[in-house]
């Protein structure tokens, strides 16, 4: 039986999620609070994480981006905010998913069961995902250094501060320097999940990591996108900036 654990501060909205996903199942672990939500799920070790937004102590974007530092299993926001930029945000955090409440019950188990299936298929662990960098060379191009063992970015002096989900995608594109890697091979790689058509998170990604890099937005020219393939980490546009 999988298990999952639902933070949620609405008992009702708990209590019913976790009864319907019984009845078919899963068991579901329900916390009420944001800054107690950690605890369980190093405790608990689920299978899926799922979060309402609006949660006591911690909201459920901070949660995910904490979470997401640190445990590797699927994330999914269940929440009534239906915004795009919630929905955006959610991914740029670490999310798997973003659902609404008002999403049919049916709707909802087959979506977790997706997430679900895909992580158990891939055998996913943190240690499996967290990239071992310790033992790898620190690269340089131009004036972008990446030290690996510091987990540290300069570009022309500067420190970038990268989260952790930007320094392992930034490392990625970089050891494949001038080469096309699809969403899929990132997906896999960086989360251990395969692209479904779907996930939007890899572009997001890209386009942070494009603007914390000074990269244009409109015209990128150090991480490319090259079209209906996927991004290029072009290795020698570091030194300066065009015009």
């Amino acid at each position: 039986m999988n298990k999952i654990v639902f933070v949620e501060d609405d008992q009702d909205v708990g209590e019913l999620i976790a009864a319907y996903l019984g009845r078919h199942g899963i068991d579901v672990v329900v916390e009420n609070r944001g800054d107690r939500a950690e605890a369980v799920i190093a405790d608990i070790n689920p299978d899926l994480v799922l979060l309402d937004i609006m949660l006591p102590g911690k909201d459920g974007m901070t949660l995910c981006r904490d979470l997401r530092a640190i445990w590797a299993g699927p994330i999914v926001l269940l929440t009534s905010l239906d915004s795009d930029m919630n929905h955006i945000l959610s991914l740029e955090m670490g999310a798997n998913d973003y659902i609404l409440k008002t999403t049919p019950p049916a709707v909802l188990l087959a979506r977790l069961r997706l997430h679900l299936r895909q992580a158990s298929a891939t055998g996913t662990t943190t240690e499996e995902i967290a990239p071992t960098l310790a033992g790898h060379k620190a690269l340089r191009f131009g004036s972008l250094f990446i030290d690996p063992v510091n987990r540290q970015v300069t570009l022309s002096n500067e420190v970038i501060a990268l989260s952790t989900a930007d320094f392992d995608l930034l490392w990625e594109l970089a050891t494949h320097a001038g080469q096309t890697l699809n969403r899929d091979a990132l997906l896999k790689t960086l989360r251990g999940v395969s692209y479904d058509g779907l996930d939007r998170s890899i572009d997001v990604a890209i386009s942070r990591l494009r603007k914390k890099l000074h990269d244009s937005a409109t015209e990128p020219y150090r991480i490319k996108t090259i079209r209906n393939k996927g991004y290029l980490f072009a290795p020698h546009a570091w030194e300066t900036r065009p015009e």
